[in-house]
């Protein structure tokens, strides 16, 4: 009688013995045997999971927790409608415990250093008994949008702080590469406890100035040639900065760092700062030996003294809640805009009298002016 567990197939020879090394496995049958127990299911999830409310995830927040921290960043970026309450009933119960971090907005051109001198930075503060919050603003996969996560990677180190919490953020294709919910973020992580927040943005060289508009602080990062740097950053985003950082300054690196750093010092001199009453200075570091990290630290520091001093941190923080306030309506109207099918049917109507040259320019944008007058007209004329 042959075993019901492994059996030999039927063309070996009757009597076979261990010669014969092939060997049958019996398959599943469509009932499990009566002797084995059914798999068990899968662990239901926790109810408290399926639907928690606002309170529910502020609570999480003020605790620390920084799973539900995670969650409500999550509802922040969120594009679903669904999801747009929620999220801003959570950042409107958060808002009495924000406004107490430090907001540094550090950019520069790729390849500068900037996330191993934020992982340098964040690892000094953190040993110092700071709570750290990163956000990293990643460039978005062209094939499903999402972060691609490399800053996260590129942290190892500051990611093994339990004082530190990096998020790594989709750019979505935004010029500059800061994600347009990157604002209520901060507030979420400024009610979590972080006391510190660093912005990190993709740094391409232009649309930087949104990180100017949401921090106390704006660091751009350099590498060694300043002429090199200056063609790659241009010259906008060196005005807005309170502080030039020549990174890679060490090994036989460090003589020509210093020489960078002597001509943007020149290069400062004749740009007006960017904060009233506080002159810009270039500064040296290496983010691999940790020298210049307290220097550059202690800048931060003396900077926030100042502002704080002269009262300007309250008023730069107010001035840029309105630009907030600002941009999100306008960012409404374009919506508004791009989703009123006639008003794109007039704009397809006057590409295609351009493309002819039937219209000029200036008629065009009357026509599809008027086109817009005349929708918002429907539109406030409608019962609600």
């Amino acid at each position: 009688m042959r075993d019901e567990t492994t059996y030999m197939p039927e063309w070996a020879p009757e009597h076979a013995g261990s010669e014969f090394a092939s060997h049958v496995m019996v398959g599943l049958t469509d009932e499990p045997p009566a002797t084995k127990k059914p798999p068990a299911k899968a662990s239901p999830i926790p109810a408290k999971f399926k639907r928690m409310k606002a309170k529910d995830y502020v609570e999480g927040v003020l605790n620390g927790n920084r799973m539900l921290l995670a969650r409500a960043i999550t509802l922040v970026e969120s594009n679903a409608p669904q999801h747009f309450e929620l999220a801003q009933e959570i950042v409107q119960q958060i808002l009495p415990y924000t406004g107490n971090a430090r907001r540094i907005g550090i950019t520069g051109v790729p390849g500068a250093g900037k996330s191993t001198f934020i992982e340098a930075l964040g690892c000094y503060l953190c040993r110092q008994g700071s709570k750290v919050a990163v956000l990293a603003v990643d460039p978005s996969s062209s094939v499903t949008h999402g972060s691609i996560l490399g800053d996260k990677t590129r942290m190892e180190n500051l990611t093994r702080e339990k004082n530190a919490f990096i998020r790594p953020s989709p750019s979505g294709g935004t010029l500059g590469g800061v994600t347009r919910k990157s604002r209520e973020t901060l507030l979420l992580c400024e009610a979590a406890g972080y006391d510190t927040i660093l912005v990190e943005t993709v740094g391409v060289g232009q649309g930087e100035t949104t990180v100017r508009s949401m921090v106390d602080f704006f660091l751009v990062i350099v590498l060694t040639g300043a002429g090199d740097d200056l063609q790659g950053i241009k010259k906008g985003i060196i005005e807005l900065a309170d502080a030039i950082l020549v990174n890679k300054a060490d090994n036989d690196n460090k003589q020509r760092a210093l020489a960078t750093r002597a001509e943007y010092e020149q290069i400062l001199h004749y740009l007006r700062p960017a904060t009233e009453g506080w002159q810009t200075k270039a500064y040296t570091c290496s983010s691999l030996t940790g020298e210049g990290i307290d220097d550059i630290w202690q800048v931060i520091l003396s900077f926030e003294q100042l502002m704080k001093s002269t009262h300007r941190l309250e008023s730069r923080r107010q001035q840029q809640t309105m630009i907030w306030v600002k941009q999100m309506a306008e960012e409404y109207l374009h919506n508004l805009v791009e989703q009123n099918p006639k008003i794109m049917q007039c704009y397809t109507s006057v590409q295609d009298q351009i493309m002819q040259d039937q219209i000029s320019a200036t008629r065009a944008a009357q026509t599809l002016i008027r086109a817009i007058e005349t929708e918002l007209q429907n539109m406030k004329s409608r019962p609600v």
